[in-house]
């Protein structure tokens, strides 16, 4: 099964390389730094941007100089419906619709993200299947129980760490 949150990730890095690759061919031919300072606010939930630092500002007038970064980062919005919708079968036609518009679109790292979609469609349509399952709360349980276990490095007492688990 693939969760929201790691496919979004994913998407994620793929959209900060694209933003880096973008931002090089713009220092070549202009000579100046034009999508430098948008990484957090192009990969935030756009409900989470924070006007007194203008981040909503930079983020529209970065998307507004760059037709590639910005088609990229308003399907990172559409993927994100894909997990809002009621049932499976809305789910699959919304995540059916994103592959092939993705797939038609003149982005490489667009096109590329929908071949991994459209080959993993099954795993992340189980989240259908399984009543919104997801391995957050495991997955978060795991990480403080490492944390605690890196803490007790080097203390003999094993009780202290179960108790403390």
């Amino acid at each position: 099964m693939f969760d929201h949150f790691h496919v979004i990730k994913l998407f994620n890095e793929k959209l900060t390389k694209l933003r880096r690759d973008l931002q090089r061919e713009a220092e070549a031919g202009l000579g100046k730094p034009v999508l430098k300072g948008i990484r957090w606010p192009l990969l935030k939930n756009p409900d989470n941007l924070d006007d007194t630092r203008d981040e909503r500002q930079r983020l529209n007038e970065a998307l507004k100089l760059n037709e590639p970064l910005a088609t990229a980062y308003y399907m990172k919005e559409e993927l994100r419906q894909i997990w809002r919708q009621s049932d499976k079968a809305p789910a699959e036609k919304a995540l059916a619709e994103w592959i092939a518009k993705a797939a038609a679109s003149n982005v490489g790292m667009l096109q590329q993200f929908a071949k991994t979609l459209a080959a993993h469609r099954s795993g992340i349509l189980a989240y259908y299947d399984f009543d919104g399952l997801s391995t957050g709360t495991l997955e978060g349980t795991n990480n403080k129980i490492k944390t605690l276990h890196k803490m007790a490095y080097g203390f003999r007492d094993t009780e202290f760490f179960v108790s403390a688990i």
